[in-house]
């Protein structure tokens, strides 16, 4: 046989095996010999490129990776439905759109996914693209493509075609890729439908060709030169022509139509994709045009929009994580249960009030539900099955995992570690550490960060002080330069002023200007660790709460430690930055608009150094506003109030 002639019947006969596997849900032909098939398909379309069809089985693996979707306005808009949430809204719907004759209505599952709209011209799939606002959306025919169940070719269609699906990730699906996302250590997906929804907008199309995404239609947008008197007749249509087909029932009466509705939400658990609601529709469309359409939605149609899953498990544990930012997270471990789609072990407790509240207790018998259909949380305690001897829950008192005492975060809801070296932080901590304001350790990104701390090499941020070249040399492809221009980098930041270390250190409610004003009035390290708290709240821009936290920051165990590393490693402990010259005291200054001769950084320097104060924004206690170009709001609101408005010119004479 011909190369070519070889090609179309390997085509027809992957094409049709694809057909019955993936939307018959019918496989005749063993997997072995799909893929034999499959092989030999490449390796004749590798040979012979003159010969490649575009609908071939072998283009369904994902093309190249696109740097941005294209809009796509969709020839007719894909218009959303109106949502109903009782039995007794749907029958106003019902009886209103009935205007008391009999009329039939379709009854779908509202799968839970991502519309998209298929375009076929002269049977051939040349475009896919997502809703988006409903007139334009997104380019995805490369990801859509990878969908097994959507036929590239379509026999007998009309010259132009464009059909609407909902795109979903099968339940399977979902949860072989949380399992690869775990094994990974990658953030898990929270539902399928974002699953889903992430999949298909992967500018990658080998990325979305291994999620297992599928689609089913239910509309037809466009179909030149054919005229349906249904929708259901349209429905029949489109499963002659190969399409998955969204699985639907006619009926007329109220009754029959709740009792569905009811019916569908009833067999969700064992659909294989999830839904979070039933669509009922007009099946005449002649009585559609009749009924028309609002602005948004069309007043044919409505969707019944299911309450979230509420199900009864047991709290098996307790247990207490520590986020990057030292809050104490407490999450009860549940006997596992399905809900909305997925098979929930864990639920959120928030924090101590949460807890308390709701008297939760280990032990307990809880009804949980999805907030917001992603996070589970627990709603109440079923007291009537609490077992003997179950104790109130408490979070610690000090942190799980460095040792650290724990206290209330300033809004009273949470607990946070206080520990200056706590291994929960140390990433967020060093990043802190050697932030521009901070140490300003440049070459120190959070790649390298990352690296340094797997490695075992940081454990806190005086560490970065005590690196040496062969610990770091293989962290970069060019060996020791980059190392050494970073240890460069870290020795030069030894000199850095006290007000910036003070910053670096993440006490909490110490800014950057904080520290500058701490280190201009204690002037060296060890007077501020010895200062008590009466000096601190005397301090201007240091109040009672901020001071209570300097204070106690300094008497922990963990922070003396660092301290002392620090300066054993030679960083700066005295303030270098004293105020010789005082033209600016008193005065608060404000800059805006793009500044020609100095940062904004540099600018600040200079006023602070004068003993002047920057501010960020206009009051009437402002002194005077330097404005670079294209100044704004600022310099508008200081004219208002008769402030001074100088030129960076003028600036510059003053500070000389």
């Amino acid at each position: 046989m011909e190369p070519k002639e070889r090609i179309e019947e390997l085509t027809a006969l992957l094409t049709e095996a694809n057909y019955r596997y993936y939307v018959l849900d019918d496989p005749q032909m063993p997997d072995f010999e799909y893929d034999h098939l499959l092989r030999e398909l490449e390796e004749l379309e590798e040979a012979h490129p003159e010969f490649a069809r575009p609908d071939s089985p072998t283009q369904r693996v994902g093309g190249q990776a696109l740097s941005k979707f294209q809009e796509v306005t969709h020839p007719v808009p894909l218009m959303s439905l109106q949502d109903v949430f009782s039995m007794e809204e749907l029958a106003d719907f019902l009886e209103k759109t009935q205007g008391g004759r009999e009329v039939s209505f379709s009854v779908e599952p509202k799968i839970d996914g991502l519309s998209v709209a298929l375009e076929y011209e002269n049977g051939r799939f040349v475009r896919g693209a997502t809703r988006g606002d409903g007139n334009v959306g997104e380019d995805v025919t490369e990801n859509l493509k990878t969908i097994r169940s959507i036929p590239m070719t379509v026999e007998n269609a009309p010259p132009r075609l464009i059909v609407r699906g909902e795109v979903y990730m099968p339940k399977k699906s979902f949860e072989k890729l949380n399992a690869a996302q775990e094994a990974a250590g990658k953030p898990l997906f929270a539902n399928p439908r974002n699953a889903a929804a992430g999949s298909l907008r992967q500018l990658d199309p080998k990325i979305a060709a291994k999620r297992g995404l599928d689609i089913l239609i239910f509309n037809i947008q466009l179909a030149d030169g054919i005229a349906f008197t249904s929708h259901s007749q349209s429905l029949e249509y489109l499963k002659s022509l190969h399409f998955k087909v969204i699985p639907y029932k006619l009926l007329s009466s109220v009754k029959e139509i709740q009792e569905e509705v009811e019916a569908i939400n009833d067999r969700r658990d064992t659909l294989p994709c999830d839904i979070d609601g039933a669509v009922v529709k007009v099946d005449d469309l002649a009585l559609r045009e009749q009924l028309g359409s609002t602005a948004k939605f069309p007043r044919w149609a409505a969707a019944y929009k299911y309450p979230p899953e509420i199900k009864e498990t047991v709290v098996e544990d307790i247990q207490v994580q520590v986020g990057r930012t030292g809050v104490l997270t407490p999450k009860a471990v549940v006997r596992p249960v399905r809900l909305a789609g997925t098979t929930v072990t864990n639920a959120t407790l928030h924090n101590q009030d949460f807890i308390s509240q709701r008297d939760i207790r280990i032990g307990d018998t809880v009804r949980i539900r999805k907030a917001g259909e992603i996070i589970p949380e627990i709603l109440d305690v079923n007291l009537s099955k609490r077992p003997e001897g179950t104790v109130p829950y408490s979070l610690p008192e000090r942190c799980p995992i460095c040792g650290a005492a724990v206290e209330r975060d300033e809004n009273g809801a949470f607990l946070r570690c206080t520990g200056a070296e706590c291994p929960a932080q140390l990433s967020r901590n060093i990043a802190h550490f050697v932030s521009r304001d901070a140490m300003d350790i440049e070459g120190l990104g959070s790649a390298i960060v990352e690296a340094l701390i797997e490695k075992g090499l940081v454990r806190s941020p005086a560490d970065i002080y005590y690196l040496t070249l062969d610990e770091i040399s293989g962290l970069w492809k060019s060996g020791t330069t980059a190392a050494k221009k970073l240890l460069a980098a870290i020795e030069d930041s030894k000199s850095r002023d006290l007000g910036r270390l003070i910053y670096a250190l993440g006490i909490r409610q110490v800014g950057a200007k904080t520290g500058k004003v701490l280190a201009s009035h204690f002037g060296s390290m060890d007077a501020l660790m010895q200062a008590e708290q009466e000096e601190l709240i005397q301090i201007p821009d240091v109040g009672e709460i901020t001071a209570v936290s300097i204070y106690e920051w300094f008497r922990q165990e963990q922070s003396i430690h660092l301290i002392r590393r620090l300066r054993e490693a030679g960083v700066n402990f005295e303030c270098t930055r004293t105020v010789t010259d005082t033209r600016f005291a008193g005065k608060t200054i404000v800059l805006t608009g793009a500044l020609s001769r100095f940062t904004r950084e540099e600018a600040t320097e200079k006023i602070e150094l004068f003993g002047g104060k920057a501010a960020g924004s206009v009051s009437k206690k402002t002194s005077f506003v330097v404005a670079g170009e294209n100044a704004g709001s600022k310099e508008r609101k200081a004219r208002e109030l008769g402030i001074p408005v100088l030129t960076e010119d003028e600036f510059l004479e003053m500070l000389q």
